[in-house]
């Protein structure tokens, strides 16, 4: 039924709730599980905005450059220490992720653009049966104004997606 899952992570409580998921769909269906880590390129200038590097690393859920940005510096962080820093920290966060899935074949990948569209694009180019991501759970004002790749995923993707909330057990 399920021969390739598609799991995007972005390090957060979201995805890592949902790398459970994957785990027992992959090893229920003998799997493939592609890992997927979209750097956001609409923000900042080059697309490296350095959301990723700081403790509460939201690098999917639309966060503004002023929040993103490292230490909060509106003109943003030198580009050769964010791409250097966004390396090592893209390389340690697929690592992670593949060895979470102990005995399941990983296949990990990153692109840069916008995170939904480049999920749909992922998911389409490597023929996945079903994407498993997680959500942050935000409601009202809040995910109006920072928006939702998840949500955007789900109304956008012709195969199922099944989302994972931040806070679930």
């Amino acid at each position: 039924m399920y021969d390739d899952i598609l799991y995007p992570t972005d390090g957060s409580a979201g995805s890592e709730a949902a790398a459970a998921h994957v785990r027992e769909l992959a090893s229920a269906f003998d799997a493939t599980v592609h890992v997927l880590y979209v750097v956001d390129a609409r923000e900042g200038g080059l697309g490296l905005s350095g959301a990723f590097l700081d403790e509460e690393s939201q690098a999917m859920s639309g966060r503004s450059p002023e929040e993103g940005y490292i230490g909060g510096h509106e003109e943003g962080p030198d580009t050769d220490d964010v791409e250097e820093r966004l390396t090592v920290h893209v390389t340690e966060l697929l690592e992670e992720s593949s060895e979470s899935f102990d005995g399941i074949d990983v296949r990990t990948a990153v692109r840069k653009g916008d995170p939904h569209t480049a999920i749909l694009e992922h998911a389409d180019e490597n023929d996945v049966d079903i994407i498993v991501m997680g959500t942050h759970g935000r409601t009202g004002v809040e995910r109006y104004l920072l928006g939702s790749v998840t949500e955007k995923v789900v109304r956008l993707s012709d195969r199922p997606v099944v989302t994972v909330r931040a806070d679930e057990e």
